[in-house]
């Protein structure tokens, strides 16, 4: 009974109730990548990349210099550690998001035809990236 009226009312106000979903799917996927991931970790990596950077751009290595190939391998190495732990949060919310676009894709297609996808993905941009500064996930 509920998810009737959940689904009327998504039917009544297509624009409005995607943007709601929208926001409350952002929401959700931004704790999981909150409360999977190392935070600390993925902080002190992500200062240490800056340091890297930082460090090749004053010097001004040429390409073959053996300290330039020694960062640049590191520099390798933090991007695939970032890459491995923010993976898990995928993996968590990858099926259950797939099912939900497939049943929202149901819904709004006959409505307002495949343009839903953009009342979806723009708000989801904004208020992520806001959702990530107010969790404060790196």
């Amino acid at each position: 009974m509920v998810m009737y009226n959940i689904t009327q009312l998504m039917i009544e106000n297509p624009k409005v109730s995607i943007v709601v979903v929208s926001l409350i799917v952002s929401l959700i996927s931004t704790m999981v990548t909150k409360y999977t991931t190392d935070q600390a970790m993925l902080r002190s990596i992500k200062e240490r990349q800056k340091e890297i950077q930082k460090e090749i751009k004053e010097k001004k290595f040429s390409q073959t210099d053996r300290k330039f190939m020694e960062l640049q391998s590191e520099l390798l190495g933090l991007i695939g550690k970032m890459f491995k732990n923010s993976f898990k949060p995928l993996i968590i919310t990858m099926i259950p998001f797939l099912l939900l676009f497939y049943w929202l894709r149901n819904i709004y297609v006959p409505l307002i035809g495949n343009s839903w996808l953009w009342y979806y993905i723009l708000p989801s941009i904004l208020v992520g990236s806001l959702y990530r500064k107010i969790f404060k996930i790196v």
